[in-house]
């Protein structure tokens, strides 16, 4: 039936993605390419590389490549898998940038991924004049033709240089940044039921907010650590304490997850299929400051946290977390 092949079609996508996670290295291009005739295909695609390398820096790809490739009919496939929705509580207003704060991270960002790395749950119906990026480690961007699938997905580097090119209001306007703050530290407390968000001690992007001039607005994502169960890690314990040691070392974290397979329900790297209900909230104001003071930094981290508080204790109930579930920051 059209339902099952559908069905297909969005497990088949769902492993697609998996697959194009950073486990890919330059050795996979050198066995497919170096010690055959395509060689000089490798040294055509390095060439490039060298070219571009400053492109996830400097914006990404052009808005019209994105929005191309970002409404290919695979996104809304592998947005059904889940499946996965986008709901805006209020308006982006144009002649503004935003920095959109997401959170959890859960084991992989799923949510993030679908609502605003592609076209399938609505984004250009939504906010139809904001241009939106999504923000992520430097290091994904390094592993060859894995950093041009990121790109075409509107991926930019989340450093301070990248944030600041795309966000600063004396600039340009009408641009967005979608930063998931709690990253790998985040994956760690990521267990079904569990609403742990590493948020405390972040404050880098209210910083970028200040001096860049863009609002705040404050994302969740519910149902995102749904998706996997992982192994009981909590803080004290002995493998928690080498998934941090191992954290500090790598940059990233290695949590012990199991999902589900393509042709079974119990085990494998692919997500359950569980519904995700990503949330935009009201932004934020936030007033340009080119050097902003620690005190004022600390005022909007505040502020920023108890606008996040407000749109999870309003939105909770609708997305089935019971009504006395708070929110825990570490």
């Amino acid at each position: 039936t059209s339902s099952n092949v559908s069905c297909r079609l969005s497990r088949g996508n769902s492993a697609f993605f998996l697959r194009s996670l950073p486990t890919a290295t330059p050795a996979v291009l050198q066995s497919n390419f170096l010690f055959t005739s395509l060689r000089w295909l490798l040294l055509l695609y390095f060439i490039w590389f060298y070219y571009d390398f400053r492109t996830p820096r400097r914006g990404g790809y052009s808005k019209s490549i994105v929005k191309w490739w970002r409404t290919q009919r695979l996104h809304k496939y592998f947005s059904a898998y889940f499946p996965s929705y986008l709901h805006k509580t209020a308006e982006l207003l144009t002649g503004k940038n935003y920095l959109l704060v997401c959170h959890p991270h859960g084991i992989f960002p799923f949510g993030v991924y679908t609502c605003f790395a592609t076209g399938g749950t609505g984004i250009y119906e939504k906010f139809p004049e904001i241009d939106i990026r999504v923000a992520t480690l430097s290091m994904q961007f390094l592993v060859a033709v894995r950093r041009e699938w990121m790109l075409f997905h509107g991926t930019v580097d989340c450093s301070k240089e990248s944030l600041h090119y795309l966000l600063d209001t004396s600039k340009h306007v009408n641009n967005a940044v979608v930063l998931v703050v709690g990253g790998a530290a985040e994956a760690l407390d990521s267990h079904p039921g569990s609403h742990v968000l590493t948020l405390k001690e972040r404050k880098g992007f209210v910083k970028i907010a200040l001096e860049t001039g863009a609002q705040l607005v404050p994302v969740y994502s519910f149902g995102e650590t749904e998706l996997y169960e992982q192994v009981k890690n909590p803080r004290g314990s002995r493998l928690r304490a080498v998934q941090d040691t191992l954290k500090k070392i790598l940059g990233f974290s290695l949590p012990i997850f199991n999902g589900r397979g393509i042709f079974n329900y119990n085990f494998g790297l692919l997500p359950r299929r569980r519904q995700i209900d990503v949330v935009v909230g009201s932004p934020v104001e936030v007033k340009r400051n080119p050097n902003p003071t620690q005190d004022e930094i600390e005022q909007l981290h505040t502020k920023y946290i108890e606008a996040l508080e407000e749109l999870f204790d309003a939105n909770k109930v609708k997305y089935g977390i019971p009504k006395d579930e708070k929110l825990v920051l570490v």
